[in-house]
């Protein structure tokens, strides 16, 4: 974790240093003038939401939107810092938390015919906290392929975006037993780490993201901007909930756990209402990895302007 820091740091340290590489200035208005490279601070506040085995819509298990379950949205935030070359591109150092979760319980009015009836009576849910660092870089088309200053015309207040970059997130699956809420990793609850089961590894509770995402920046004033910001993270991992492929042998786990954590485990990795299927059977699927995304609104002071004197 701190090496990634150290890292985005240094990043943002030698694009800082870099304004001092380029003498050019321009006119912002009648009062003020840019530098090529400005900064912005700000923070952001908004949801989050995830997608995962968990839960989803009716019927065979969907992509994106029409498997989402809106009611699990909770509140997201972060903090952040900005350099913006010529308002064209920007590096960006954020951090974000916010909380995810999902419940086999949203399907229970679902027809017993139907194939999301076998999710409802698996029967499983999670939340978790999750915590994020970022470096994303953002590319402002407006003003990568237009050049304002040529064209002696003002440029736009409002500027859409694209982002991408890397990083570096923690999460940790719970679910309830009897009113207490328990960290499902350490359990198992697919063999991860059994010998029974070698292509099944131990998944970590911190990893490598990839933010991807859409915004749309608007200039307040001259020092304060509002943005709206879709990010996506592609994630390397379908244990985010900690549901991803078969049920296992129940009677393994006294192999490896004993007293709690051995009542826990094999309670918690198979608790469907109606037993249909044993070890071996369905409990996720693996073919696609879970995800979670936010939608935020971002305040942000500019940084870099100068008064004509």
């Amino acid at each position: 974790m701190k090496r990634i820091f150290y890292l985005l740091s240094f990043c943002l340290l030698f694009i800082m240093q870099s304004k001092n590489a380029d003498a050019q200035y321009y006119f912002y208005d009648d009062d003020y003038y840019d530098s090529p490279f400005l900064f912005e601070i700000g923070a952001s506040v908004g949801a989050m939401n995830c997608l995962t085995d968990i839960g989803g819509a009716k019927g065979v298990g969907k992509r994106f939107v029409k498997d989402l379950n809106l009611g699990t949205t909770s509140v997201s935030g972060g903090v952040f810092i900005n350099a913006i070359y010529k308002n064209a591109v920007a590096l960006r150092l954020e951090g974000a938390f916010g909380k995810i979760s999902a419940n086999d319980n949203v399907l229970k009015d679902v027809d017993p015919l139907d194939i999301a009836f076998q999710r409802y009576n698996r029967n499983t849910s999670f939340r978790s906290k999750i915590t994020e660092i970022s470096l994303v870089t953002e590319l402002h088309p407006l003003f990568i392929f237009i050049n304002y200053e040529e064209r002696e015309s003002d440029p736009p207040k409002m500027s859409p975006y694209l982002l991408a970059g890397v990083g570096y997130y923690t999460f940790n699956p719970q679910t309830e037993l009897n009113g207490k809420w328990i960290d499902l990793q350490p359990l198992s609850t697919e063999g991860q780490g059994f010998k029974e089961y070698p292509d099944r590894k131990v998944y970590k509770l911190q990893q490598i993201n990839i933010p991807v995402g859409i915004g749309l920046k608007y200039e307040l004033s001259r020092m304060v901007n509002l943005r709206g910001e879709f990010v996506y993270r592609v994630l390397q991992t379908d244990y985010l909930d900690d549901v991803s492929t078969t049920y296992v042998d129940p009677t393994l786990y006294s192999n490896y756990f004993t007293g709690t954590k051995l009542a826990n485990a094999v309670i918690l990795s198979d608790r469907q209402i109606t037993k249909v299927t044993g070890p071996g059977g369905k409990r996720g699927s693996p073919k696609q990895n879970d995800a979670f995304f936010s939608v935020n609104l971002k305040l942000s002071l500019t940084i870099g302007r100068q008064k004509i004197r």
